[in-house]
């Protein structure tokens, strides 16, 4: 769905990067064949990618004049990441998180004990069917870095305009994370955009196919929210 949202973006006359970030496991061509690179993954490389992207585009370094004001929109993981980056950097002047997790720890305690004894968890690529193993990099991220990837913690330092977009039947980051981020802010700037009977991708398949009514929405309110708070 990210390719389809850009050209909204570029249509409206935004500039839009959409990065794959080096812990994805994709590769240039969008094809899952970089296991090791998913293996090795954790919080804090995609936060260090994201800063990356951001320092590389201010500085005018992407192909393009640095931009005048700057937005973040992330989904699911990537939501948690740009309310991350967004509380650090000051550049970012609006913010919007689809289907965004509240918090790192998403794995039960008795699954990291035998997650640790075995040093790795398999995971099903739901779209592949690949077998993909996840090492230990993401738990000891996790406990080394905890202050410094506290999502609802720092969701409480931001202080420019941000949507928060979850869909209410999310059957991968329950709803419930999103009022957690939206009472985290405390900001009349931010808004819960509740999607009524939506999933994590509002019906997006991949390959793409179509868009649905529940991803227009989504498109929509945030080309609204972007162009409204980026000037």
């Amino acid at each position: 769905m990210f390719p389809p949202f850009a050209e909204r973006l570029a249509s409206a006359g935004f500039v839009a990067i959409t990065p794959n970030l080096s812990g994805s496991g994709v590769d240039d061509a969008g094809d899952f064949s970089l296991a090791d690179h998913f293996g090795r993954n954790t919080f804090s490389a995609e936060l260090h990618d994201v800063g990356r992207v951001v320092d590389a585009l201010m500085e005018g370094e992407l192909g393009v004049p640095p931009p005048s004001s700057l937005g973040l929109v992330g989904h699911s993981r990537g939501g948690g990441i740009a309310v991350l980056h967004t509380a650090g950097d000051s550049r970012v002047r609006a913010l919007v998180t689809w289907s965004a997790i509240s918090r790192v720890e998403r794995w039960p305690a008795e699954q990291r004990v035998g997650w640790r004894k075995t040093g790795h968890l398999e995971i099903q690529n739901a779209r592949t069917g690949q077998i993909l193993p996840l090492y230990t990099d993401v738990l000891d991220d996790i406990e080394h870095n905890a202050e410094r990837l506290d999502i609802i913690g720092l969701a409480g330092k931001i202080t420019v305009p941000w949507l928060i977009i979850h869909g209410t039947n999310d059957e991968s980051v329950p709803f419930k994370e999103a009022e957690s981020l939206k009472r985290a802010s405390k900001r009349k700037k931010t808004r819960l955009l509740p999607i009524e009977g939506g999933g994590h991708t509002f019906g997006a398949t991949h390959p793409w196919r179509s868009t649905t009514p529940e991803l227009d929405t989504v498109f929509d309110e945030t080309l609204s929210w972007l162009s409204a708070n980026l000037g």
